[in-house]
């Protein structure tokens, strides 16, 4: 994949970001926006898919572009007993966890995208995300009518998202909603935490489980999709998620390696993007998770159906 680091001088201030990125990045329009809708444009560091944001004086701009004519870089292939759905509009597919929802800063290959466009044949744009680690239901768009009317759904809260997590305790109280704002942690790059000047965030939750030395099995709703909202919000309730390290939870328990952050997400509801029509996607308990638990005197088999 082909990578263009620009930096905006002040002749730039106020341009287009699309057109910034072609004019000084010497591709068409097109590629430019290509790269803007696949997620595969930083502005300072930070994703952005927005065409029309203006750009000002100093700030770094770095695009990963797909290089034409050659063939990708060999990345593991998704199996298709991962893709859940699909239609002309879109496509659900089981994430696994350790696969990116999007290019990264330091991932260019092997992301959910790129997976799914090579299973399906043709180029799909990703309209939300889960963490790397986080395993799980996610839908792709297959056109840019069907992007923006799902992107929308998100925003808006019309897409319901249910989780489970495996935690180190039970949060208190064991069932609730919690609205707290979460923003970045000045202190701790990549980290993020309450803050009362943060982003909205409210994520309801229910105990399903607790094990014989206090683990819990713990549903999650996300009504808004903040970056480590589930994780943070519950380890602010005094669960941390098991394999989290970065929020508390620990890594190993006794003699269990806890291999990742223990959340998959494992239904996700939201209308169709043409039709309006209900869909439900479900993703099966992965492996890791259901063995995890089994070693905590946890049965989760049970518990995905309540």
């Amino acid at each position: 994949m082909k990578k263009l680091s620009l930096r905006a001088a002040g002749a730039d201030e106020g341009e287009r970001l699309d057109r910034f990125i072609a004019a000084r990045g010497g591709i068409s329009r097109g590629e430019a926006r290509r790269a803007l809708d696949r997620g595969g444009v930083f502005l300072s560091g930070k994703r952005c898919k927005t065409a029309s944001r203006a750009v000002r004086a100093g700030d770094r701009v770095e695009v990963h572009l797909e290089e034409a004519g050659r063939a990708p870089a060999a990345a593991a292939a998704l199996d298709r007993s991962r893709l859940l759905y699909a239609d002309e509009a879109l496509a659900a597919f089981d994430k696994p966890a350790g696969v990116p929802s999007q290019p990264t800063l330091t991932s260019d290959r092997g992301h959910l995208p790129e997976l799914a466009a090579q299973l399906l044949g043709g180029p799909v744009l990703p309209v939300h995300r889960l963490d790397r680690e986080t395993s799980g239901a996610v839908v792709l768009a297959r056109t840019r009518e069907a992007a923006a009317a799902l992107s929308l759904a998100f925003r808006e809260g019309t897409a319901a998202k249910r989780y489970l997590a495996l935690c180190a305790r039970a949060p208190s109280p064991p069932e609730g909603r919690i609205d707290l704002p979460l923003g970045p942690d000045p202190r701790r790059p990549g980290r993020r935490m309450v803050l009362p000047s943060g982003e909205p965030a409210v994520t309801g939750w229910r105990t399903l489980a607790v094990g014989p030395s206090g683990e819990a099995a713990v549903e999650a709703r996300p009504e808004t999709g903040r970056t480590h909202q589930i994780r943070v919000h519950l380890a602010h309730l005094g669960a941390p998620l098991l394999g989290d390290a970065r929020y508390g939870g620990p890594r190993r328990l006794l003699e269990l390696a806890v291999p990742r952050v223990m959340l998959h997400a494992l239904r996700l509801e939201l209308p169709h993007p043409l039709t309006g029509a209900p869909l439900r996607f479900e993703a099966p308990l992965p492996a890791d998770l259901l063995a995890v638990a089994r070693a905590l005197g946890i049965e989760l088999a049970s518990l995905a159906s309540k």
